[in-house]
């Protein structure tokens, strides 16, 4: 199992269908500041609310340079509900055979209720213009964190 890679790493590359249609790949945003941000599961409590922040700051995010994009292993179609309900206007990309969540090392053991079973760890990269990450949110809590990733994306 891959570990998350850590400030400095060159950032793993990937290339994902998204909802809309078409591709988002991390070599396409060569020169820009990408937000990767991995989640469990659309249209789940958590995972709405971080999307709908990222979206909500999405102007901010844009007028600093940075692409962001939400990355779970639902498929385009999900993705593409998820947002239509929602009005997210992220990019969202499907993992659905899992390789870009592995790559990341976000593709971990989890516990609920005592069951063991694999899942996304919610987890934020921050990537340079030059494809090396910057920052790395391990384990997000939700609450502010679209905030923090933004002031992050300012000062970088």
């Amino acid at each position: 199992m891959a570990k998350l890679p850590e400030p400095g790493d060159k950032a793993p590359a990937f290339e994902l269908p998204r909802g809309g249609g078409g591709t988002v790949s991390l070599a396409g945003l060569k020169g820009r500041k990408v937000v990767l941000y991995f989640y469990p599961k659309d249209d789940t409590p958590g995972c709405t609310t971080e999307a709908i922040d990222f979206t909500r700051l999405k102007p901010e995010f844009d007028k600093a340079g940075a692409e962001v994009i939400g990355v779970s292993r639902d498929t385009v179609a999900k993705h593409e509900k998820f947002a239509a309900k929602h009005k997210l206007e992220v990019a969202l990309g499907a993992d659905e055979d899992g390789a870009v969540t592995e790559a990341y090392g976000v593709w971990q053991e989890k516990t609920l209720y005592g069951r063991k079973f694999m899942g996304i760890v919610r987890a934020t990269f921050l990537i340079d213009g030059d494809g090396i990450v910057r920052r790395v949110w391990p384990k997000v809590s939700v609450k502010g964190h679209a905030e923090d990733v933004l002031a992050a994306v300012k000062a970088l």
